[in-house]
């Protein structure tokens, strides 16, 4: 698994518990991990090697022309892709990775308390979460509903529990995109801006579970 952690606009604190976190979840899992800010990874004989690919809190452009050209043919061969966070808000002119994840983070208020609201159960990613989640993050807002282009979203941010959210009643949080011709399968959790949030038991169960399914596991 190839846990990519380059920025090129802001860096999260949180990014090297983040990075930590996953690899101990890939060796649970039976993966070994290798984490990596060198653009250079991202090529055919390399991520084809790999089970998964997993962004974390990537911001700007962090991938070159040759490496999103890798990239992209991993993910149309069915690689699978984890976006975490910040993921949201990487790659802004390259509209491959925007049509993959369905839309592109628009800010977020100030840190706080809140509620996730799972709605699939049956998705190992969320499997284990209470109906009503309370946690505390940055509630990403977003350019646009993703669930308009296909994706299968899993949790929703409860806009009535904390101020500055856009989006309204519906707003996504945590989705994914089962594969199909030209993609493999991706999940994107806009959770995750801390770093104690990745030595939180529930947040590790739902990261666990994400990468199991992105590995089709």
């Amino acid at each position: 698994m190839l846990v990519y952690t380059r920025t090129a606009g802001y860096r999260h604190d949180s990014i090297p518990a983040a990075a930590t976190a996953l690899t101990e979840l890939a060796a649970d899992a039976g993966l070994s991990a290798q984490t990596t800010e060198d653009p250079a990874a991202f090529t055919a004989d390399r991520l084809a090697r790999c089970a998964a690919v997993v962004l974390v809190s990537t911001t700007g452009t962090v991938l070159t022309d040759a490496g999103r050209a890798a990239f992209e043919t991993y993910v149309r061969g069915g690689g699978g892709l984890l976006a975490v966070h910040a993921a949201a808000n990487a790659e802004p002119d390259w509209p491959f990775y925007g049509e993959l994840l369905g839309t592109r983070f628009d800010g977020h208020p100030e840190i706080q308390p809140g509620t996730v609201r799972v709605d699939a159960h049956d998705h190992p990613a969320t499997a284990s979460l209470p109906e009503c989640w309370e946690w505390t993050d940055e509630w990403y807002n977003f350019t646009a509903n993703p669930r308009a282009t296909g994706v299968r979203v899993l949790a929703r941010a409860d806009e009535t529990r904390y101020s500055g959210g856009t989006m309204g009643a519906d707003h996504p949080l945590v989705w994914c995109r089962d594969a199909a011709p030209g993609h493999g399968r991706v999940l994107f959790t806009a959770l995750g801006h801390a770093a104690e949030s990745y030595a939180d038991p529930a947040f590790r169960t739902h990261l666990a579970g994400a990468l199991r399914w992105v590995t089709g596991g």
